[in-house]
């Protein structure tokens, strides 16, 4: 289910609001200019699955996207740690993306299946966003945030990007992820 926990970026153990429900999600997100959305993930689509195989099922929604905000990239992570070739990466890949960071464009994710959780830095509150099957989220540009893929990862997410580069990552140095949340499996 996804979720939604807001917390005062200097006291990580006390919850301020948290939701559930998608709608109260999305209404809280758009008032701090982050676009959530709940759409069909209806086709069969499974961590490890091709980067091919997951843009064919959902050729229609890319398209729609594309069309409405004229991204230039789309691809997609696919990845399910059973896999000793991806078990063997995932905590290099992780600490990567726990980082707080920002890009240059907007990061644009539509996950198809699995979850992760993006924790995103605005003014002197942190917003966690537990991302399930169906939810699409649009993190501005140069917002600073950082994402939890989990010790196991076990999602699919087809990624749009501004630029032909894909994903550029500019770190903050900032520690502020290292107090927060972290996905257990």
């Amino acid at each position: 289910m996804s979720a939604l926990t807001i917390y005062s970026d200097s006291d990580p153990a006390t919850v301020e609001w948290q939701a559930t429900d998608a709608l109260q999600i999305a209404e809280q997100l758009a008032a701090v200019g982050i676009r959530f959305e709940r759409w069909q993930a209806t086709a069969a689509a499974r961590a490890g699955d091709s980067s091919e195989d997951v843009m064919a099922a959902y050729q229609t929604d890319i398209d729609k996207l594309v069309a409405e905000e004229g991204y230039q990239t789309v691809d997609v992570i696919s990845l399910d740690a059973s896999n000793p070739e991806v078990e063997a990466k995932v905590p290099e890949l992780r600490q990567k993306f726990l980082s707080e960071h920002c890009h240059s464009e907007d990061e644009v994710r539509f996950f198809v299946d699995g979850q992760g959780l993006f924790s995103l830095h605005l003014q002197d509150k942190v917003y966690e966003v537990l991302c399930q099957k169906g939810d699409l989220i649009s993190v501005p540009a140069n917002t600073p945030h950082w994402f939890d893929m989990g010790p196991k990862p076990s999602f699919v997410a087809i990624r749009f990007f501004n630029n032909t580069e894909g994903w550029v990552a500019n770190y903050t140095g900032s520690p502020i992820a290292e107090s927060f949340s972290r996905l257990e499996s």
